[in-house]
């Protein structure tokens, strides 16, 4: 951009100049103030220097929307041409002056990219979205001027084949390795036809997934329930209907009721509503959105698959999955397979036996229906009640928001790796409901800043998730600045926010991610941190999870809100031995979809179908997983994992992640539990390594061996103890 402002200003000077006899025209005058004014942006435009504040935080009180196009337009500029000087530098190649100096490269598109993608998914506005619909085929044509740089690649190639003559370190070398395949994987290899071919599909795919996020974020707001009348809603808290009516009030609905829809086909929701019809209601208007209207995703979606198809052929593979399954660490689509489908005889059973179960309950009331998915949750929660005399809300209270997360999230990574959060209110925050923090060592030194954004709110994506607005790297001199975002719901003003033990471990899990960002200690920006695997990333999450249950933590966290005493042994008893009731249920539902996903990145471009409905129940029926009253845990239109996010053909990674959490915990119970010394250990070999060996060898130095099973089958309740 900063080429193009200089032209446009040297072009109206030179207009002056010819005229320098007379007084400039309207139209000049016009054009010199607008040469004026984009220069003057240019100038206050704070995205085009590193920021000043700690470990280059953005400084969110001065970025503005307009400062994003300038500052991408100039720092794809600026990359493309550090790119093309390292690709026609008339040297020989050496490690140095191509592949550490492309590490080195891009730092203006890479801090804006960051920021803005940041703020595109946790505070959307309809001018950002406007934005990233522009962007997307220039970034993606931009990616491709670099991974289909013949030159580029040739430079690559040669240090590559050449790599056990360089004496590079173990790091170094991996670092080879990743640029190299991720050169072939775009298609460097390919002749110029298929290259172009490639450009083509890439620009659309990338053109596509924006679009299909961006209808999800739209279609959140249009798939609401509206409910006219209180008395509908028996059965929801003084709490949540008070929620309902002030989210009806902000969506002008005075006087009115709404239901706002949650990311899953699941809707926490249906556990408590007693209308039978509003709930169905409900379900429906989750499990059948983006299928019509302004956000329809069903042609999207089979584009996406048949554009996937043919980039996977062209590269060489049967199809996406095994494209994208080729760098995992289960290797290929029969692996993931043959996991998922080991799992299935003993996983539908257990639901069938959860179904009679809700289905007696149903009879038993002189219920006259059979059960259907928006019944599912009502009744497996009064079943549950039954078994466990478990009232949701009353966990809730020994649940408040703030005590969780410092007297148990922080707490627990304190007591397990040394390390202590400080509150930073100097630091400008994106949104009044972030919070920023310093991350401290175990001695004194400062580690990362960490930005808490757990409440939902309109313009962000459901879900929950970590990601990075400054990446560690200590050839850059880069320490992280990381955030964790949830969609709590946020209790009205003056009233403590209560949350569900779901959301607990939640608030674990993603501090996991957190942390493994913010405790790498890589030299390489692209083995930094969670660039790793996808069916390793999750580990370090999941992993994290079950410190919420560990005694000595929940006893420092779990206390009533108002009288602060703990929660009592039995309610706590209650609670823990209920987490693993419905877990046929939560098993299924996750696996149909991480089913779904792989048979959707299966298929040839051929047979990408029109009809994803019938897609999807083919899909189901094949593996044996199609029970009416267990949809998959995401449907086609709205799963962003797989069609709009980095997961295609990468869902089951969760599963996958979990054998090496579940097996890991397990080995660090042995060793002692909540001590520095295991959580050191684990620090060093999973934290603190990113991707700078492969991710078996990073295992099985911490645990001395690989995982098994056993550790998982006894987390989800379906083994007893380790044969």
């Amino acid at each position: 951009m900063k080429k193009t402002l200089t032209a446009a200003a040297v072009f109206s000077a030179l207009l002056m100049t010819g005229c320098s006899q007379e007084a400039p025209t309207k139209t000049e005058a016009s054009a010199q103030a607008s040469a004026d004014a984009q220069q003057t942006q240019t100038q206050e435009n704070p995205l085009l220097k590193a920021s000043p504040l700690t470990y280059e935080a953005p400084v969110f009180d001065k970025i503005e929307d307009a400062h994003f196009l300038p500052a991408f337009e100039q720092g794809m500029g600026e990359h493309a041409k550090e790119i093309e000087a390292i690709a026609n530098n008339p040297d020989a190649p050496t490690f140095e002056n191509t592949v550490v100096a492309m590490e080195k490269g891009g730092e203006l598109l890479t801090r804006t990219s960051r920021i803005f993608y940041n703020l595109t998914g946790t505070d959307s506005s309809a001018e950002r979205r406007e934005l990233q619909k522009t962007l997307a085929p220039k970034l993606s044509a931009h990616r491709d001027n670099i991974n289909l740089n013949s030159a580029l690649f040739a430079r690559i190639e040669t240090l590559y084949d050449n790599r056990e003559s360089l004496e590079l370190d173990a790091e170094s070398e991996r670092l080879l390795e990743e640029y190299y395949s991720s050169f072939v994987r775009a298609g460097a290899t390919l002749n110029d036809e298929d290259k172009a071919t490639i450009r083509k599909i890439n620009e659309e795919h990338s053109k596509l997934t924006t679009q299909f996020s961006q209808n999800l974020l739209a279609e959140s707001s249009n798939v609401a329930v509206v409910v006219d009348d209180v008395e509908s809603l028996k059965g929801m808290s003084d709490r949540q209907i008070a929620a309902a009516a002030d989210a009806a009030k902000a969506a002008d609905h005075d006087g009115k009721y709404l239901i706002s829809i949650t990311n899953t086909t699941r809707q926490p929701i249906l556990a408590s509503l007693e209308n039978r019809e509003l709930r169905q209601r409900v379900w429906e208007a989750s499990a059948y959105r983006a299928q019509s209207g302004e956000n329809d995703n069903t042609q999207i979606i089979s584009r996406l698959a048949e554009l996937r198809a043919q980039k996977a052929a062209l590269l060489g593979f049967e199809n996406w999955a095994s494209y994208g399954l080729d760098e995992q660490m289960a290797g290929t689509p029969d692996a993931v397979y043959s996991m998922l489908g080991s799992m299935v005889p003993a996983v539908v059973e257990n639901v069938k036996k959860e179904a009679a179960d809700i289905q007696r309950l149903i009879d038993a009331e002189g219920g006259d229906f059979t059960v259907k998915p928006w019944d599912w949750a009502f009744y497996a929660e009064k079943v549950r009640q039954g078994r466990y005399d478990l009232d949701e809300n009353e966990v809730k209270q020994y649940f408040e928001f703030n005590r969780v997360l410092e007297d148990g999230v922080f707490y627990t990574m304190n007591r397990l790796y040394g390390i202590r959060f400080e509150p930073r209110p100097d630091l400008p925050v994106y949104h009044p409901d972030v919070k920023a923090y310093e991350l401290f060592d175990v001695d004194g030194e400062s580690l990362a800043i960490f930005y808490a954004d757990y409440f939902a709110r309109k313009g962000k994506r459901g879900g929950a998730w970590m990601s990075s607005f400054v990446g560690q790297s200590n050839l850059l001199n880069q320490k992280p600045v990381v955030v964790n975002v949830m969609n709590i719901d946020k209790a009205p003003d003056g009233e403590p926010t209560l949350v569900s033990y779901d959301n607990v471990t939640t608030m674990f899990h993603e501090m996991g991610h957190a942390l493994h960002g913010m405790l790498s200690d890589v030299k390489y920006p692209t083995l930094a941190g969670t660039s790793v695997s996808r069916d390793f990333v999750e580990f370090p999450s999941t992993f994290e999870e079950d410190w919420a249950a560990y005694p000595e933590v929940i006893a420092n966290y779990a206390k009533h809100y108002e009288t602060g005493e703990p929660i009592p042994a039995e309610l706590l008893d209650k609670v823990i031995r209920s987490r693993t009731f419905n877990m046929g249920y939560d098993t299924l539902e996750y696996m149909a979809a991480a089913l779904l996903d792989m048979e959707w990145h299966t298929i040839s471009a051929d047979d990408a179908p029109e009809d994803i409905n019938a897609f999807e129940k083919a899909a189901l029926a094949k593996h044996g997983v199609d029970l009416e009253y267990v949809p998959p845990r995401y449907k086609s239109a709205f799963f962003a994992h797989s069609m709009g996010g980095g997961y295609s053909a990468g869902y089951y990674a969760y599963m996958w992640s979990e054998i090496l959490a579940a097996d890991a915990f397990a080995y660090v119970q042995e060793m002692g539990g909540l001590k520095l010394e295991n959580g050191m250990k684990y620090r060093k070999h999973i934290l603190s390594v990113g991707n700078s060996r492969p991710p078996m060898e990073s295992y099985k130095a911490f645990r001395g061996k690989e995982p098994t099973t056993d550790a998982l089958l006894i987390r989800r309740g379906l083994k007893t103890k380790i044969d």
